[in-house]
């Protein structure tokens, strides 16, 4: 879709029955399926191993850390690589253990609590391998796990696209790294850390549904919804944004070991959630046994990924890098796509990567879509055009799912995440246009829109988008909300001319249509490096409709070094940047 309506739509939402009926009819394992010719084909099995790039450990595995240590060599500094790799620790304690994590590494407990899997150790990100410069320490995760840090406090110094899911911290967590360098930004969720939170030099992060026991400090944008523990409102000085509450949220599928089984568990939906999921134990949820998913592996294709939905089961995509030459399309309510070991998905030939139909409860998570060098109209579509079924009471979620344009090679999209259906959950998606690295150029790796929204009810739970060519965001529907933005406008602007917007200076890094009654949006930053030509002036970091129904709360944007300028927050609201200094301009509340 490259012109999005501009007039206010009517849309008439209908309930849509009987998924969870025929979701469960479909499950039933078959020994063939027929092709629309009435063709009898071998179905596609499910289970099975979980390839050789998850590696599983248990307490008495010899030499742990030696595999471990082999692991982060090979992917420290590999950016831009294609291994993928998946760190899964069985229920138990391991002592003396350091796990540093590099790129494309997952590591994971296998249990169904973060107390069942402890380390009498550390699970550490630091930025050695950059000069200790961290803002690049991307594509990584720790999820489920119980620590006892060595020394008392865990050092995780990431930027984008490293979450930090399903933790316990017994002691405190450190998110700079060694040295104090520069760091960019990140996300905790459904975890508890004992002591306090250290952001130091972390420009900006958001931390949900979670629990600290203090933090420490602010530089641009520190938000926090349902966080037992978290400071006081308080933006703009200190930096934070704090809700007591996140409205809807619903935490990320999950591997993990029943006695020698492996499954899935499923979060439920939580409503106006606070502190983690499994303060009580067993969290509420589904699980879902392994012989129920298709076990992607490297060189399966699209046809037979979709073949897998089709019969009926869910979708685990092993570490790996997948070429697909036609869409992954999921149109069957409460499919589970998940991936380990951050599992990337190429589109070949310009086709886009997922389509979700409009169906109710569908779960993508743990997925790198990485573009192609033909250009794809879009990588993920939520919904067809127009879709309107209500969701409500069983949203479509997209959990750490990430979108990369460039970087690892020449890559094109015109827009990469379109959301149509309504009450989608955005919770922790990084959208990035290459900024280094291989193949990124102003037309190069052209991408001239990075999150559209047309669905109403969507709610967006860390939203990272970067360097779009024209709008970063674009949101259509009604009702929408977005707890914390991160944004930079794109560095590689040749000049002025190449980014004017009709009589606009730059096109806004989100964007409410004029058409939009009701829209609000907390904790919300957008950033200027125009290092190509610092004299580029930036109107405004945000556009909105001036009507009692829009609402944003801690607006700021930041100059970085000044090159290149705001000349307002919002519309023609709030001060410029000027000079060399990245102090932020900040509205606090808007209109």
């Amino acid at each position: 879709m490259h012109a999005p309506p501009t007039a206010p739509r009517t849309r008439r939402r209908t309930r849509a029955i009987g998924f969870a009926a025929l979701a469960v009819a479909m499950l039933m394992s078959v020994p063939t399926a027929q092709t629309a010719f009435g063709e009898e084909v071998q179905a596609v099995p499910g289970g099975g191993d979980l390839g050789p790039n998850v590696h599983v450990f248990d307490p008495s595995t010899p030499d742990i850390q030696g595999k471990v240590d082999e692991i982060f060599k090979k992917q420290e500094s590999a950016q831009f690589g294609s291994d993928r790799y998946a760190l899964m620790f069985k229920p138990g304690t391991y002592d003396n253990i350091n796990a540093q994590i590099g790129f494309y590494t997952q590591i994971a407990g296998l249990g169904l609590n973060p107390n069942d899997t402890t380390f009498n150790g550390d699970v550490t990100v630091d930025a050695g391998w950059f000069d200790g410069n961290a803002t690049q320490n991307f594509w990584r995760s720790a999820e489920n796990l119980t620590l006892n840090p060595v020394s008392g406090t865990n050092r995780w110094a990431v930027s984008q696209a490293a979450p930090f899911r399903r933790m316990h911290v017994k002691g405190g967590l450190n998110l700079a790294p060694d040295g104090y360098g520069w760091a960019s930004g990140g996300y905790i969720a459904d975890s508890k850390i004992d002591g306090e939170v250290g952001p130091y030099s972390q420009q900006q992060w958001y931390t949900r549904d979670s629990s600290v026991g203090g933090w420490g400090n602010g530089v641009w944008n520190m938000t926090f919804s349902g966080v037992e523990g978290a400071p006081a409102n308080s933006f703009p000085e200190p930096p934070y944004t704090t809700l007591d509450t996140t409205p809807i949220s619903r935490e990320k599928p999950f591997l993990y070991l029943d006695g020698d089984d492996y499954k899935v568990f499923v979060p439920e939906k939580r409503e106006n959630a606070r502190g983690v999921s499994w303060a009580n134990g067993t969290p509420a949820g589904e699980s879902i046994p392994l012989d129920q998913f298709y076990v992607v592996k490297e060189g399966a294709d699209a046809a037979t990924i979709n073949a897998a939905v089709e019969q009926g089961l869910h979708l685990l995509f092993t570490p790996g890098v997948y070429h697909v030459d036609e869409t992954i399309n999921i149109n069957r309510a409460d499919t589970v796509a998940l991936g380990l070991g951050l599992a990337t998905i190429i589109p070949d030939n310009g086709v886009t990567a997922i389509k979700v139909g409009d169906v109710s409860g569908v779960k993508l998570a743990g997925l790198l879509v990485d573009a192609g060098p033909v250009n794809s109209e879009t990588l993920i579509e939520v919904g067809p055009e127009n879709a309107s079924a209500d969701h409500s009471a069983n949203p479509t979620s997209l959990q750490d799912v990430f979108v990369r344009i460039g970087g690892a090679g020449p890559g094109k999209a015109t827009t990469s995440i379109v959301v149509n259906s309504d009450d989608t959950i955005i919770d922790h998606t990084w959208v990035w246009r290459a900024d280094h690295g291989e193949g990124w150029g102003w037309e190069t790796n052209r991408a001239d829109y990075g999150v559209r929204v047309n669905g109403d009810d969507v709610l967006a739970t860390g939203l990272f988008v970067e360097h779009f060519n024209k709008y970063d965001v674009e949101w259509y529907g009604e009702r929408g909300r977005t707890i914390f933005f991160q944004n930079e406008k794109a560095y590689d602007a040749p000049n002025q001319e190449a980014i004017q917007n009709g009589d606009t200076k730059g096109y806004a890094a989100y964007r409410v249509d004029d058409s939009v009654e009701q829209h609000e949006g907390w904790g919300m930053g957008s950033y200027c490096y125009y290092n190509v030509d610092p004299t580029i002036i930036q109107g405004h970091g945000f556009k909105a409709p001036v009507k009692p129904g829009v609402k944003f709360h801690s607006l700021l944007v930041v100059s970085l070094g000044g090159n290149g300028q705001y000349e307002h927050v919002i519309n023609d609201v709030g001060s410029p940047t000027s000079g060399p200094d990245t102090i932020p301009s900040q509205v606090v509340n808007f209109p």
